[in-house]
């Protein structure tokens, strides 16, 4: 059955990478500002980035909201891209205090659908990202798909080339438990795959989904 062979997927990735404690972040308000900031860059310059706003004091909604737009491109430099992020972390900032009084606590109450739907309404936040803010920062069992994942997934024959974001995440949500813890560390086992073997070049010796495709999918 599909969901037995998504399962062993999962415990093939586990048992190499172990449990990944992700995403590395000491707020849910963190955890936001830094699925906006990791958007086309990587961790390393994310947290570079996320160590500037806590050394400025700027991790704050409200401290935020008031920093002037060129200002916060200087502090998140490091991220890439730090004209475009400055304007996307404002946007959110923007909505959140304008619209939740700052509070991320009042954004979550939203049923996941409804905090999807909000969260993609901002713009600059895309499906990725909202989904991140929603896994990870909300706890609520949405299953978050990066290029890890869509990479891994097509290279063993689980998905056809360009499937759709919404279509792969909603294989996973379909053929699993809506499991926030499973779905955390899930994601973070693709991340660990994908940095580690199935890059832009495979590197496919030593990788612990080698042969899953033959394993009754």
């Amino acid at each position: 059955m599909l969901d037995t062979t998504m399962k062993h997927l999962y415990h093939l990735l586990f048992e190499r990478f172990g449990h990944r404690n992700w995403w590395p972040a000491n707020s849910p308000f963190e955890v936001c500002a830094g699925a906006i900031l990791t958007q086309n860059t990587s961790w390393k310059n994310v947290e570079k980035a996320i160590n500037n706003l806590k050394e400025a004091h700027r991790l704050d909604p409200f401290q935020l909201y008031e920093t002037p737009l060129d200002e916060l491109a200087t502090i998140i430099k490091p991220a890439g891209y730090f004209n475009v992020k400055s304007k996307r972390l404002k946007n959110f900032i923007n909505h959140l205090v304008e619209f939740h009084a700052g509070s991320l606590d009042k954004m979550f109450e939203a049923s996941v659908k409804d905090l999807r739907a909000e969260l993609l309404s901002i713009n600059g936040v895309g499906r990725e990202t909202a989904d991140s803010m929603i896994l990870y920062a909300a706890n609520k069992p949405i299953f978050v798909v990066d290029v890890y994942t869509r990479r891994a997934l097509e290279r063993h024959g689980m998905i056809v080339e360009k499937a759709d974001y919404d279509e792969i995440r909603e294989l996973f949500e379909r053929n699993l438990e809506p499991d926030v813890a499973l779905f955390n560390d899930f994601h973070a086992q693709f991340v660990a795959v994908g940095s580690n073997y199935c890059g832009r070049k495979p590197k496919c010796s030593g990788c612990p989904l080698n042969g899953f495709e033959k394993a009754g999918w």
